[in-house]
Formats: C-alpha cells, structure tokens, sequence
C-alpha cells in the first residue's frame, strides 16, 4: 500500500477516535438537558448558537484552510507568525462586537432577555480558538491526526465531566455554555506541546495577504453555507416560537449535525490529500468517489435507524414532550442520506485550490434554498421547513455533478453508481428487514436495532469484506 493510502487510512482512524470521545460527551450533555429542559428551553440553545456560530466561522478568516492548502515549499516562518497574531487580534475585535451588539441584537430579535449574557459566555470561545489554529494547521499538514485527537479528546474529556456536574446542580443551558467554551481552553497547552510551534512578535504584510488572499474565498464559502445550514433556526424562531426551534433544533443535532461530524473524520483527512493532488486530477477523482462512498457507508446506518426506529428512541429516552419531533426527524434523517451522495464535493473543490468557484457555488445554491425555506416554514411550520431542506437537498445532487466539468473532472453516470451501490443496497435490504421486525411482526425496539445492525452489516461485509481485509493487514503491517 502506498504511502498515500496509508496517511488516509491512518488519519481517519484518529479522527474516528477524536469523534467517538468528542461525540459520545457531546450526546450525553444534550441527552441530559433535552431530558431536564422543555423543548422550549432547549430553544434558547439554538437561538444562541445561531449567532455564535456564525461568528465562530467569520472567526477563523479562512487562515487554517490557507495553511493547509499551501505547498510546504511557499510557507515561511513569517506565515505561521502572521497568521496567529492576526487570528489573535481579529478575534479581540469579534468578542467585543458579540457582547455589545450581537448579544443585545439577537436578544430583542428573539425577545429573550437572557441571550443578552448567554451569547458572551458562549463567544469567550471565539477568543480562544485562534490560539489553536496554527498548531491545528500545522499538525494537519503533517497529517498526524493522532496528536490532534489526543489535545481534542483530553480537552472534551476534562470539559464534559465538569459540564455535567454542573448539568446535575442545575445550571442547565449554562452547563452547555461552559461546555463549547471549556474545550477550546483546555486544548491549548495541549496542541502547543504537540508541535512545539511558539508564536513570535513578527507580522509580514505580503505573508498576510498570501494567506488571507486564499483564506477571504473560503471565510466567505464558510458564511454563506453556515447561513444556509442555520436559516431555518433563525426563521422558525422568529416566525414561530422557542418551543418549535426547541423540537427541531434536536431532530437537527440527531440527524444533520450528527451528520456533519462523522463526515468530518474523512473530510478533514482527505482536505490535504486534494491540496496535494492538484495537478492530477483523474487520481483525485478516484479518491473523491471512494471518500463519498465511505462517508455513505458509515452515516447511512444512523440514519436508517432515525428512519424507522426513530419513534421510540424519541419518545423513550427524551420523552413524549419531543413527540413533535418525529416526523422533521424522519424527513431530516432522508435528507442527510441524499446529501451524502455529494457531501464532500466542497472538499474536493477547495483542495483543487478553487476556492472562489465553491463560494459561487454556494451562493447559487442559497438563492434557491433560502425562498423555499420560507415558503415551508409560512405554510406549515416546522414539517415544511423539513420538507424544504429534503427538497434542496434533492436539488444540489443534480447541480453538483454539473460542477465537475468547471473542475476539468470527467463525472459519468457510472462513477455515481460506484459511489451509491454498496451503501443504496446495504440501507434497500437493511429498511425491509427492520419494517418486517419491527412494523409487522411487532419485535420491541431494542431487537429491532440489533436486527438493522446485524443486516446493514452483512451486506456491507459480503461486497467490502476483502477490501476492509487489506486495510486492516496494511495497518498492522505499518504498526
């Protein structure tokens, strides 16, 4: 196995790792609050992170994207200090305007007083993850994504026990708070010990424009597709209610922000494997089809299970207070699995060093998303915001495979067949085999979800069975 295949392989076992830990405490903080709080309470938490989100990716200004894209050979020391004082300063001036005009804004937009200090408390992260950033970049180059799953999952480890004391002493949204803030914090000694990096009193003008020149397309990709992907919180609370937000924002973070970060093990792994094939494009092609098919086979599960097993796993761990989010989940969960089929197509497109091309891109899509959102949310609330996002979802398959041809990538009907057949025929047999237990013969849940396990899993062993062999002799033979 060449050495290539070998850092993919390697570094999407590290960041599996970094998932599982970073996943798993995550879960369980949410788990816990969802069963404490009303759904109108839990609203609260997406309201807030509407807007601290979007300055958390206004944050960054591209600059680790930049790093990392960046030949090794075009990179001086001079970048490295440029770009963490400029992250650092940049981010002084975005906590200020968070805490003195977005947290009094977002709280008479919303009409609840108590964003005006849950927003601050949450942004004090925004203040701290430029610190990360360069040492993240650099680790990243090096494609030692152990190190990097090391700092991330001591710093959640060490945040999600103290964010679940204070869950059990009552702090309730404010556990949640600590909670983003606290993980960026404790990672910083632990990712400056990894690298050894250390900043110093040094800004480059030309280092700044360099990066910030590559960085400007991707912070603005990164606005427009979180103002796409956050939209409909927005919308629904302000046109509907807390309580509403509060049900979709968990068939949400069950479907697509679960989504998101099981995708973000390959993604993140396969960004400087495209940065470096640039110039051969028929290789990243082929990776590009292998990484879809993967992201589909890992998420598709999970989704299968929301599908068809999601009434009682709402209804039994949160409670019948969720019982509105059953169907948005449903139609939420659909709408991941279509997206899959071109989830890591942006990837692609920004390791092939065009960046401004995924921000148009991204645009075009948001002019048809956004009125159609609208439009489902007037007429029927929450379901139709769900349906709006199946519907585009639908809709950006077929547009993205019109992109290849800008990329100079040859994309035929045959390669989506290579992407889909394992995993499209693996959930086909797998949903027959769960309505049959589970619908009609009437099995309990937790039988049921042993049965779409053991089925999704032997049809995925019976077509990969030889390939996932030779991934794991290649690993033991490199350990």
């Amino acid at each position: 196995m060449n050495n290539s295949k070998w850092l993919v392989i390697n570094g999407i076992l590290w960041n599996g790792l970094q998932l599982i830990v970073n996943q798993s405490f995550s879960f369980v903080v949410k788990l816990i609050l969802a069963k404490i709080l009303f759904p109108e309470e839990f609203g609260i938490i997406g309201m807030a992170t509407v807007f601290t989100g979007l300055v958390q990716v206004v944050n960054e200004l591209g600059i680790g994207a930049a790093l990392v894209q960046r030949k090794e050979k075009d990179l001086t020391d001079a970048h490295y200090h440029t770009a963490f004082w400029s992250g650092v300063l940049w981010s002084v001036l975005l906590f200020l305007i968070v805490a003195f005009v977005v947290a009094p804004f977002a709280s008479h937009f919303y009409n609840e007083p108590i964003l005006q200090s849950l927003i601050p408390v949450i942004a004090i992260g925004i203040l701290l993850s430029p610190i990360n950033l360069v040492n993240k970049a650099q680790l990243t180059k090096k494609m030692d994504f152990k190190r990097i799953a090391r700092a991330e999952n001591i710093a959640t480890i060490i945040a999600g026990l103290i964010a679940l004391m204070l869950a059990f002493y009552g702090a309730g949204v404010w556990s949640l708070a600590f909670n983003s803030t606290a993980i960026v914090l404790f990672a910083i000694p632990f990712y400056f010990n990894a690298t050894g990096w250390r900043p110093k009193l040094v800004w480059k003008k030309k280092a700044f424009f360099d990066v910030f020149g590559f960085g400007i397309y991707t912070t603005g990709t990164n606005i427009t597709n979180y103002f796409i992907n956050n939209v409909d919180y927005l919308l629904i609370g302000k046109l509907i209610s807390a309580h509403a937000l509060g049900v979709y924002t968990l068939a949400f973070v069950l479907t697509d922000t679960f989504k998101s970060r099981l995708s973000s093990v390959v993604n993140t792994v396969m960004y400087p494997i495209y940065a470096n094939m640039q110039t051969d494009k028929e290789a990243a092609k082929k990776v590009y089809i292998k990484v879809v098919e993967y992201n589909c086979i890992v998420v598709y599960p999970f989704m299968l299970f929301l599908v068809f097993l999601g009434d009682p796993f709402i209804l039994e761990v949160f409670g019948d207070k969720w019982e509105e989010a059953l169907l948005p989940l449903k139609l939420l969960a659909i709408a991941v699995m279509v997206q899959m089929l071109v989830y890591s197509n942006t990837v692609l497109i920004r390791g092939m060093g065009r960046p401004d091309f995924e921000l148009k891109l991204q645009l075009f899509k948001a002019m048809i998303y956004i009125p159609s959102l609208i439009f489902g949310i007037y007429y029927n609330g929450i379901i139709g915001a769900s349906w709006a996002v199946l519907a585009n979802r639908v809709l950006a398959v077929v547009i993205t495979n019109f992109t290849f041809k800008k990329l100079n990538i040859s994309f035929k009907i045959n390669d989506i067949f290579l992407m889909t057949k394992v995993p499209f025929l693996a959930s086909v047999v797998t949903g027959c085999v769960v309505f049959l237990v589970y619908d009609v013969f009437k099995m309990n849940s937790v039988v049921s979800t042993a049965t779409l396990i053991f089925a999704y899993a032997t049809v995925i062993l019976f077509y990969k069975k030889t390939e996932l062999l030779h991934l794991m002799e290649a690993r033991k033979r490199k350990l």
